[in-house]
């Protein structure tokens, strides 16, 4: 599955804010627990292992100038959920990329 979340922030201050928000993720999750994974192959993708009540989604994200590509690889068992997790990832990523572009 794959949602684009528009940006207009520098490609740094994406990452910045990936490294720093990735923390908070779990609480997110159903249930409040998650187990995350995450490595950085290159300084544009982030991907990530997130497992929750007994299911693995792996996660490519991909930082473009103006977008953020988000794909995750779910198990069949969540594909029925896809809508929803579409809408949470857009959301979510979209409320994590708008605001001030730099701490002061």
């Amino acid at each position: 599955m794959r949602v684009p979340i528009q940006h207009d922030l520098p490609k740094e201050e994406v990452r910045r804010r990936l490294r720093e928000r990735m923390p908070e993720l779990p609480a997110h999750m159903p249930g409040g627990v998650a187990d995350v994974t995450t490595e950085w192959p290159n300084q544009d993708c982030m991907k990530m292992s997130v497992v929750a009540m007994g299911q693995t989604v792996r996660v490519a994200i991909t930082i473009e100038e103006r977008q953020v590509i988000v794909e995750l690889d779910l198990p069949a068992m969540l594909s029925f959920f896809k809508p929803l997790i579409a809408s949470a990832v857009e959301d979510k990523g979209t409320k994590l990329l708008s605001g001030p572009s730099a701490k002061s």
